[in-house]
Formats: C-alpha cells, structure tokens, sequence
C-alpha cells in the first residue's frame, strides 16, 4: 500500500473515534480530519470541534445534515412502509449512506488518501459505510481500526484512552462502560450491556426520548398529518419541513410513549444481535403513510409494493443505498406516489397510534355509493359477483373433481 499522508475521519468526539484520531497519527505517521454530522442526534456536535482541535487537527468539518437526511433519506425510505424483518424501523442503517457520501465528498476536497471510521469488525455499518464509499469513489482506501487493532472491548479503548490522556467523559468520570448506542433524527439505538442476554429486561432508565407506555398521559393526543406526493408537508395545517417534521412527531410520540423497540436481528455479516430501538416519529410515520395508501393507492399497486418492499428494506439494512437495484426501486416506487395526497388523524395513546381518520379530497379511491351497506341506487350489482366468484372457482372445482386436495 502507498503511503498514506491524509485521512477523513466519522469523527462523533466520542470514546471510539477519539482513539481512533489518536491511533491513525501514531499507526500511518498521517494527517487527520475529522468530519462531525448533525444528524438530529440530540447533542451539541460543537464539543467534538473543541476535542478535535485540542488534539491538534487542523481541519474540522462540523456540518448540519438534518434537512438533507430527512428529506433525500428517511422521507424516500418511508414512502415504501419499510420495515425489516418485520419490526427494525432502520435508523441506524439510513444514515450510513449520507455520512459515507460526505466522507467522500471531504476526501475529494481536501485532497484525503483515505477514510476511516469507528465501525466494529462484527457489526454492519463496516459493511454500509464501505460500500456507499466504493460505489461513490471506487478506489478509494479504507481504514477499518477496530479490524486492525487489539483494542477489542469498551475497558481497553478507557485504558488506552486514560494512558494518552484522551478526554473522554466516561473514563474521566471512572464510569462503567455505557450502552453502545447511536442516534439521529429518526431512532436512538441501544446494544452491549445486560442487552447481551436476550432473557434480560431493559433497565428503565436506559430509554432517554419515551416515557414508559404506562406512565403515559391517560388523556390520549390527536394529531394531524397532510401529505403530498407520500411525504409529510404539515402538521395540524402548519407547513413544516422534513427534519421538523421528525423532531415534532419524536416529541409527540415520546411524551405518550411510542417508539419502544427490543429486537433480536439476523446481521448482514452473519450473526443475530439483540438492540433496542426508540423511534417515536418512524412509528407514526409508518402508521399513518400506510393509512393514507389504503385510500389512495390502486389495490394492485399496493399489493406489489408490498411484495417488493421486504428487498427495499433488506437492501438498506445491508448497505446497498447507493446500489443500481435500490436506486430502480426507487424510482417505481416514487412513482406510486403521485396520488397518494391527503390528511390522515392520529391518535396517540400509551404506546399506541391507532388511525383516527383519512380523508383525501383529490385522489381518495374510497367511493361510499359503492361502498355503502344501504341502498346503493344501483352503483354496484350485487348478481355480478355470482360470475366473478364462479371463474375465479372454477381451477379449484376442477381439481376437486379429480379428487386433488
């Protein structure tokens, strides 16, 4: 490998990458940059400039991403009721591809050899943030340190970090190790811990944006979300944009205890791995993007949808945002969307967000003429079915007469 002289750090001024600035100046003798997103974390990203230029790095990217990630990556990514393996609401898996695509961009504008970050060798974002990097620069040079080091549990990373004098909040306070955990505007996420042993209950104090479903207002919140093209525009009339759309909606649905999420999940690299997920606004966005496609949306139409939407998913989890497949499926998928415009009523109540109401005035396909069990006026002939059912009966009739089960 030649030399390499700069690398573009995923810096967060945590304990990981804190090291990690560390270990690349003293392992590759290289300079550092280090990039720190504001993805609507929840915490001030302006410490990590101070930590990054008390260790000497010259340049800093902070950058506000809240708008773009909301709008280009979590607002596509709902539009297709995506869910993995039936629960994963994939906040962590969709902010991968942004990042990866700024370490990129920064190592095209500074001239980088390289990029780094703090993924672990067992996990999956090793696997998103690499392979969003080759497909956006192929040739690009990849510095996995948890693949190359001994540091290989959160007690080693706060002795090495005490040893060269890292200033890492936990080491200093002499604290046990914390949950790993990660966040953006659309979940927070929790693993390590007591969450190792799949029998084991959360601690209650380890959730930090939802109440206890039980503790809950015993006075159930109603709010109401105005689509367009399948993307949120406003909430209770008010125009607003993606990212305050997603802290709004977190708010909400935090405050009456939705969100909460214990899952055991199959890992891209072969292993299945217990998280904890809180994700309040993902929760009502899916609920209600859903309820305003079952008045909106042709029967067939939804139904392939949902047929393809478990690869969509499958794809994001993985890593394969930037992939020609996902990208094609994107494409007929915000094609249905065109119709699907309106206003869908929420209900939120201790933990649960029931469908309170759907109306669309331009493209609802719900007709009460036809629909109606009184007297219809003649929309619909009842005698019509009689034919319907019986060439839609007819394969089975005939196996039946062959003594086929």
């Amino acid at each position: 490998m030649s030399k390499i002289n700069k690398v573009v750090l995923a810096y967060s001024g945590g304990l990981d990458t804190s090291i990690i600035l560390k270990w690349l100046r003293d392992q590759y003798d290289c300079e550092v940059v280090t990039f720190t997103a504001d993805i609507g974390q929840g915490e001030e990203v302006e410490p990590a400039r101070a930590k990054a230029q008390a260790m000497g790095v010259k340049e800093i990217y902070i950058e506000d991403l809240r708008e773009e990630f909301a709008r280009d990556f979590v607002f596509p990514m709902f539009r297709a009721n995506t869910i993995y393996e039936g629960e994963y609401l994939l906040g962590t898996s969709i902010a991968r591809p942004l990042i990866a695509k700024r370490l990129v961009e920064i190592a095209n504008e500074t001239g980088a050899d390289a990029i780094s970050h703090g993924a672990t060798g067992k996990g999956n974002d090793q696997v998103r943030f690499e392979l969003g990097a080759y497909a956006l620069k192929p040739d690009v040079k990849v510095i996995a340190p948890w693949r190359e080091w001994d540091l290989l549990s959160r007690e080693k990373l706060m002795a090495y970090a005490k040893e060269h004098d890292i200033p890492v909040d936990f080491a200093k306070a002499g604290k046990k190790s914390p949950y790993s955990m990660d966040a953006n505007s659309l979940h927070i996420s929790y693993e390590g811990g007591i969450l190792e042993d799949p029998w084991a209950e959360p601690e209650e104090d380890m959730w930090r944006w939802t109440v206890p479903p039980e503790k809950a207002p015993d006075t159930p919140a109603y709010v109401e979300l105005t689509y367009r093209h399948g993307d949120i525009v406003a909430i209770n009339g008010q125009e607003t944009s993606p990212a305050r759309v997603m802290e709004i909606l977190n708010q909400l649905g935090g405050a009456n205890g939705i969100g909460r999420d214990d899952i055991v999940e199959n890992r891209y690299v072969g292993m299945k791995s217990r998280g904890c997920y809180e994700t309040p606004a993902g929760t009502i966005m899916l609920k209600a993007h859903r309820a305003m496609e079952s008045l909106t949306l042709d029967r067939e139409v939804m139904h392939l949808k949902d047929e393809l939407m478990p690869r969509y998913a499958k794809l994001i989890y993985n890593g394969y945002w930037w992939s020609p497949e996902r990208r094609m499926l994107q494409t007929m998928i915000d094609a249905s969307q065109e119709h699907v415009n309106g206003v869908v009523r929420m209900k939120l109540y201790k933990g649960n967000v029931i469908v309170a109401g759907r109306k669309s005035d331009s493209d609802s396909l719900f007709d009460e003429r036809i629909a109606t069990f009184e007297e219809d006026a003649g929309a619909y002939d009842q005698k019509d079915a009689e034919g319907f059912i019986k060439l839609n009966a007819l394969r089975l009739r005939i196996a039946a007469r062959r003594n086929r089960s």
